[in-house]
């Protein structure tokens, strides 16, 4: 029960999160929800002894990068670099390589540490011109920016500044660049299976009409 408890707690909260409701508000309830179906555990103990106490410790550890983070994204937003750099891209690759042009443009931006929100706004206008231009399915504009965005850059290359390779380094006793030739492996394997992916679905919906 206790894995289910896990399982479904976790299920619950990509739904109901979905669903627009505040994680604040989900996290504790559904931690809840999960030590109540592993049975044994006082729920109230658990509750302020144990997630509590380590929710304190990940803000304590982790908010300073958030916050540098958040600041970074905005200034790039607000700017215009973070639009700026991707027309940059787009125009040097071209209208015929734009699935290329943009995973290369969220690649690039969200490796700089900007945050992946920010992309997908200041990316989505330019990809829904140039797949017009080029003739690519509009449906495939955020499979493209999803792939540049929040997979190789995100968990696969070496010296990311994303939470995912950070949260991970006190725990290993790593630093940012570990298992460099692995990461760059998996970051090519990543890159290049989905845009052949998604270059087959746009000739599959090119001849579909």
């Amino acid at each position: 029960m206790g894995l289910a408890g896990i399982i479904l707690s976790l299920a619950l909260l990509m739904y109901l999160a979905y669903r627009g409701i505040n994680v604040l508000i989900l996290a504790p309830m559904l931690s809840l929800l999960a030590v109540l179906m592993s049975g044994g555990l006082p729920i109230m103990g658990t509750y302020t002894q144990v997630f509590m106490q380590a929710l304190g410790k990940y803000i304590i550890q982790y908010f300073p990068l958030f916050l540098l983070g958040a600041i970074f994204g905005k200034l790039m937003a607000d700017s215009g670099s973070a639009r700026a750099i991707a027309e940059w891209i787009v125009a040097r690759l071209g209208a015929g390589q734009a699935i290329v042009a943009i995973v290369l443009s969220c690649g690039v931006l969200t490796y700089g540490g900007v945050s992946l929100f920010v992309v997908a706004f200041a990316v989505y206008p330019i990809a829904d011109a140039l797949f017009r231009r080029a003739d690519v399915p509009k449906r495939l504009v955020p499979a493209t920016i999803a792939l540049g965005s929040f997979t190789f850059t995100m968990t696969a290359l070496p010296g990311t500044p994303a939470i995912q390779n950070a949260i991970p380094m006190p725990f290993f006793g790593t630093d940012p660049f570990a298992a460099p030739v692995l990461g760059t492996v998996a970051g090519l394997i990543m890159f290049g299976g989905g845009v052949l992916w998604l270059n087959y679905r746009a000739a599959a919906g090119k001849r579909r009409g």
